[in-house]
């Protein structure tokens, strides 16, 4: 469970990269959930929730908020965005990793002023898998 929520986390970061390249982020205080649903899975887990500061060069260079793939283990994820499309305030792709573990999926972010939603559906060996994302500015880094 823990190598497939590293991996999910990793998707969702490479997505929300190239997003943001593409859409942009205000810089300040950002407050991000995370939803997510096994197949046939029947335990609801949690919304996971953290905060962060975006600085207003990580807000011009959106590569720099990726997350480590490796969830701080040193390990390696090969997962890549494609067909990226924008088309107003929405932004689509497709994903690919072939390791840590095979698996495909699609997402789709929506815009707004001060606030994001989206979801992401993952395929793998052990089943699928869903996301529902939200996140809104909070206000200036405080720091």
């Amino acid at each position: 469970m823990t190598i497939r929520l590293t991996v999910l986390l990793t998707l969702l970061a490479v997505a929300t990269a190239g997003l943001m390249a593409q859409g942009g982020i205000r810089p300040g205080r950002w407050e991000t959930s995370v939803q997510m649903e096994m197949a046939g899975s029947p335990v609801q887990m949690p919304a996971m929730k953290s905060t962060r500061c975006v600085t207003p060069e990580q807000a011009k260079d959106p590569s720099s908020l990726q997350a480590d793939p490796s969830g701080g283990r040193g390990g390696k994820s090969d997962c890549k965005a494609s067909d990226q499309k924008m088309s107003g305030n929405t932004v689509s792709w497709k994903i690919t990793c072939s390791s840590p573990q095979p698996m495909t999926g699609t997402g789709e972010m929506t815009f707004a002023d001060d606030t994001y939603t989206g979801t992401m559906k993952m395929n793998m060996a052990q089943g699928a898998v869903s996301m529902k994302m939200e996140g809104k500015r909070l206000g200036d880094c405080t720091n």
